[in-house]
């Protein structure tokens, strides 16, 4: 019984892994036009780069790169119009709130894939072998869900095309 109990909850915490991850990219893909402001206005803002030469005095370099990203990080902000920059707030929320959901379900399902390894005894190279098989497989799933149901939309849509369709004679 306490081996049932053990992948009860490993599928349980991987699912509240893959479940987040997927709502957010559907969600996040959902909101793609609020996107298209911030698109615009970075295209159109430069991007000063930090010399590499920085790095080789690595605290100098991260406040000059901070300071950097405020910089453009305004000029953003001040380029987009209100109805922009409120759709740029609604997506960096929504990602924000999936990121920790999915970050939360995470740390739970290490736990819980823990628990599996050590009822069984596995090395910790198993482990680790296992956690990254189960994230990979629940990006997977988000990725091949997301391109089918967008392949789907393709082709409903090229099948709707007027040149697709044939007036009866």
């Amino acid at each position: 019984m306490h081996a049932v109990i053990a992948w009860s909850g490993f599928l349980g915490a991987w699912l509240l892994v893959a479940g987040p991850l997927f709502q957010a990219a559907v969600e996040l893909d959902a909101q793609e036009d609020r996107r298209g402001g911030l698109t615009r206005v970075a295209r159109q803002t430069g991007r000063p780069r930090l010399s590499p030469w920085w790095w080789l005095l690595p605290p100098v370099a991260y406040v000059l790169q901070r300071r950097r990203q405020r910089q453009v990080r305004q000029q953003l902000f001040d380029a987009l119009t209100p109805e922009e920059l409120e759709g740029f707030v609604e997506f960096t929320s929504v990602a924000t709130g999936w990121a920790l959901v999915a970050a939360g379900a995470f740390f739970i399902a290490v736990k819980e894939t823990y628990e599996v390894a050590e009822l069984y005894e596995w090395p910790i190279g198993v482990f680790v072998g296992l956690l990254v098989v189960m994230l990979a497989a629940c990006a997977a799933n988000t990725v091949v869900r997301v391109r089918g149901a967008h392949d789907l939309l393709e082709t409903k849509a090229a099948n709707r095309s007027p040149s697709a369709t044939t007036e009866p004679s």
